[in-house]
């Protein structure tokens, strides 16, 4: 049995030993820490199996061990230290391998690859692998937004470019006819200049309010709105359109229909939609308006063409800035575009509607039905 006192000096021996061969420890690795992992590892094994050296070393000239006894416990503990430093290398060793498939993956992130994490055995690496992995998708998903944005609006350009040219170019030749008394009867140039300047003004406060509602700027004044009463403002401005294209509009809103909204706001999206669904409604056929409400409480308001339908790889970029449909749905002529002093050849209607009934915490959908397509708002509704 153990003096008390004798155990306390074992202890204290053992102590110093430890924290002088620790200090030293501690130093060689502040040294080494730009080395390898491997090289850190084992200055950690040799540090403890060291500290326990020398303080068998230190206890045994404190005549608290015999020559012999030591002798059998350094060889214990070189023993101990070799095995201990080679599972450390191993160790270190499968640690580096997984560091360098972690870097290899954040060197593919860097260059934009596509990620796929490793079989890391390690908690910690493998959960860094599975966020880089995850990091790479989200960064692919948003360069193909970019992408699909940026190619968007090159389109987009290009179309108001067109817009823009033609209406111009007309206001011009008219404008030069007049100068140079070249027109036969002047008041009709002048009722065609009026009507391509409006045309002009349209495209300019459909390119506006567009910008405001991408960048987030458009401001909404909510009330109480009957869709009732938006249906037939707009059914009433566009029945002449309709009607000298031979196309019938067929109305039944409900008149007990409400939401809270801008009324301004979505009195457009109705106009786009009818604007939308007439031209491209071939002469002699009907546009449909139907105003409800669902099972959930919420407001809808469809409005259906036969105008032959949306070809199904292009229903999901109707609402897209700039699109613009195939050749089947294309308005008869780019003169029926400017007739009516309506701006809806720059093929923002439906990408205006769409901004403004998302502001409105809504949604927006279109899909064919029979000979032509239908497009459905749905809005949350209000009590009337």
């Amino acid at each position: 049995m153990i003096r008390p006192g004798d155990l306390a000096a074992i202890v204290g021996v053992a102590l110093a030993c430890a924290l002088l061969v620790g200090a030293v420890g501690l130093l060689a690795l502040r040294l080494a820490r730009r080395r390898s992992i491997l090289l850190q590892v084992s200055i950690v094994v040799l540090t403890g199996t060291i500290a326990t050296a020398v303080g068998m070393a230190a206890v045994a000239r404190a005549m608290f061990l015999s020559p012999h006894d030591l002798l059998v416990s350094l060889w214990v503990a070189g023993v101990a230290a070799v095995v201990s430093l080679g599972v450390a290398v191993v160790l270190a060793a499968t640690f580096v391998r997984q560091a360098r498939r972690v870097r290899s993956i954040a060197e593919a992130l860097g260059a934009g690859g596509a990620v796929v994490p490793p079989d890391a055995s390690t908690s910690e690496l493998a959960a860094v692998a599975e966020e880089l992995a995850r990091t790479s998708r989200r960064l692919e998903d948003a360069r193909s937004e970019v992408a699909t944005l940026d190619a968007s609006r090159r389109e987009l350009i290009a179309w108001i470019s067109h817009d823009l040219r033609t209406p111009l170019a007309g206001l011009r030749a008219m404008a030069e006819a007049l100068e140079d008394g070249l027109a036969d009867d002047p008041q009709r140039f002048h009722r065609q200049m009026r009507l391509q300047v409006d045309h002009l003004s349209d495209l300019v406060d459909d390119l506006f309010e567009l910008s405001k509602i991408q960048s987030g700027r458009l401001v909404l004044t909510f009330e109480a709105v009957s869709l009732h009463d938006l249906v037939s403002d707009a059914v009433a401005e566009l029945r002449t359109l309709a009607e000298s294209r031979d196309v019938t509009i067929r109305e039944s809103p409900s008149p007990d229909v409400f939401v809270r909204g801008d009324a301004r706001e979505l009195g457009r999206v109705v106009g786009n939609l009818l604007m939308n669904a007439i031209q491209y409604s071939p002469p002699g056929r009907s546009v449909s308006v139907t105003t409800e409400q669902d099972a959930e409480g919420r407001a809808v308001l469809s409005v259906v063409d036969e105008g032959g339908g949306i070809p199904a790889e292009d229903l999901e970029n109707v609402f897209r800035a700039g699109w613009r449909a195939a050749a089947s749905r294309t308005p008869r002529s780019a003169a029926d575009r400017v007739v009516w002093g309506r701006s809806s050849g720059a093929g923002l209607g439906l990408a205006i509607a769409h901004g403004i009934v998302v502001a409105h915490d809504g949604e927006i959908r279109a899909r064919n039905v029979g000979g032509g397509s239908r497009f459905d708002v749905i809005l949350p509704g209000v009590p009337a």
